[in-house]
């Protein structure tokens, strides 16, 4: 339990770094950062295999670059449904799940 709290917040720093870094993401305080962490991980539980299903021949033929777009849309979609985390844009999406990501991993491999 303490294992997923510590990830949870590892997640929302990264997620508020992000917004500092990339000028098309705002978030209001770092409460919106952790509900916009949790709505992120329910969108790729719920809709991520489901549009990975459906996308993978494109993805096959992009030679897995299509999944960088999926997980933009995915982050704006999240960014459209927070009060206090918005994405303005598909650019900042883009940019903004791929530093979420590089972010992210760097924390938790420090953590460990």
């Amino acid at each position: 339990m303490l294992v997923w709290i510590a990830r949870w917040f590892l997640n929302a720093l990264a997620l508020y770094l992000v917004s500092l870094i990339v000028p098309g993401i705002h978030i209001l305080n770092f409460t919106s950062a952790l509900v916009g962490v949790i709505l992120i991980g329910l969108v790729n539980t719920l809709l991520k295999p489901i549009l990975f299903l459906l996308t993978l021949p494109i993805t096959i033929m992009t030679l897995g670059i299509f999944s960088l777009i999926l997980n933009a849309l995915l982050l704006l979609l999240a960014g459209s449904l927070i009060y206090g985390f918005r994405v303005e844009g598909f650019g900042a999406a883009f940019i903004g799940s791929i530093l979420f990501s590089i972010v992210s991993m760097i924390f938790h491999a420090l953590v460990r």
